[in-house]
């Protein structure tokens, strides 16, 4: 929106050329969300004090934990506010990867929206159901998959009907270019043709997948919201340079033509998540709730597909990794443990694994500050990716 102006003003006055500067803009969307974090932050926390939209806690967790019934929840529209606002004031909003990804984030939002409406205005337990939920994930994240299988080896939003036309023409049998496999890091030559249908299939569980992670890991003050500004980041360095014609070839990755516009939209992540982390810091003000959760591991998942870093989004988000496999494996031996002995067992004391660590006696402050230094780390080792080959 403002770079229409700036370009229109440029014109005139060449000083306004600088906005077309993806970095600035990056910077500057993040400022943005920023601001408007800790502006409204305030705002927005009195107003879900005031209507009673508090977070109910688990009696059966750290009871520590119980000290926080009652904390305002939903706060996660903040981040939405401060990304939307951002995206859309500081973006080429002409570029075919912008609205696809901020649909997803706002459409996951939605989902996450509905469900804490329900468990906490309507006093609903269940919230959403979950057959429900996945129904709409499974839709939002097919819908995606599929534009983005011809979205990335495009060079125009035109290109993309054209190729999904000559793919259904074809019988449902043609197949991508090389920019469409899956990249394995640390070594200059080992990629995997996926197909169209392959493309779709990775897509839509990395999306859908990565969402529900990092749902799965907001369940402490700050514990998810830093990973993901840090994540966020670094997946705005990839599209930056997966973005622009020389770094691409000299770094040996992907040249996805458009995707450094994505800078502007990771940019605008880092600085609302740096803005609600302001108030969610412990002890928090307010929690993000499946509406700011489900939103940012969408936007994550997306993002890493375009720029054709799946693996490395693994790696980076090993913290929402961890999280979300002690839970499945919670789950699943104490189901099979019950079907053989007729007694459930666990492997972890509790499930996600932050809980885990809370009763076994460390702080929660404590677990999350070091599932932050983690994540730090493993962000760093992601980022290495790009130069070790």
């Amino acid at each position: 929106m403002l770079l229409e102006l700036a370009q229109w003003l440029a014109r005139d006055i060449r000083a306004f050329s600088v906005f077309n500067y993806i970095t600035l803009r990056a910077v500057l969307a993040t400022l943005t969300a920023l601001a408007i974090g800790l502006v409204f932050g305030p705002v927005l926390i009195r107003k879900l004090a005031q209507m009673k939209i508090g977070q109910a806690v688990r009696h059966d967790g750290p009871q520590t934990h119980l000290t926080k019934s009652g904390t305002p929840t939903m706060g996660g529209a903040l981040i939405l506010i401060g990304v939307g606002a951002s995206t859309l004031l500081w973006s080429d909003l002409s570029n075919r990867f912008v609205w696809p990804v901020l649909l997803v984030t706002l459409g996951f939002g939605w989902i996450g929206w509905v469900d804490d409406y329900r468990k906490v205005v309507r006093r609903d337990p269940r919230g959403m159901a979950a057959k429900e939920k996945y129904f709409w994930q499974s839709l939002i994240g097919l819908a995606a998959a599929i534009w983005l299988a011809f979205a990335v080896p495009a060079q125009s939003n035109a290109q993309v009907l054209d190729l999904l036309g000559g793919w259904a023409m074809s019988g449902f049998t043609s197949g991508l270019p090389p920019t469409a496999d899956l990249i394995v890091p640390f070594f200059k030559n080992i990629a995997y043709p996926l197909g169209v249908f392959g493309f779709i299939a990775l897509t839509y569980f990395v999306i859908v997948g990565t969402s529900n992670a990092v749902n799965l890991t907001d369940g402490a003050d700050g514990l998810a919201i830093l990973p993901a500004v840090l994540v966020g980041s670094a997946l705005g360095v990839f599209a930056y340079v997966s973005g622009n014609a020389v770094f691409s070839k000299y770094l040996l990755i992907p040249y996805v033509p458009g995707a450094g516009e994505l800078t502007v939209f990771c940019g605008a992540i880092a600085g609302a998540g740096l803005g609600f982390l302001w108030f969610n810091a412990y002890p928090a003000q307010v929690f993000m709730g499946d509406v700011g959760a489900l939103a940012l591991g969408g936007a994550l998942g997306t993002v890493a597909v375009i720029v054709r870093q799946e693996i490395v989004l693994f790696i980076m988000g090993g913290v929402f990794v961890a999280e979300t496999l002690s839970v499945m494996l919670q789950v699943g031996y104490f189901k099979y443990t019950k079907r053989r002995y007729g007694e459930g067992r666990r492997i972890f004391r509790m499930a996600p694994l932050h809980h885990h660590f809370e009763v076994g006696g460390v702080k929660e402050s404590q677990v999350v500050v070091r599932f932050w230094i983690v994540t730090m780390m493993l962000v760093l080792f992601g980022l290495s990716t790009l130069k070790l080959r």
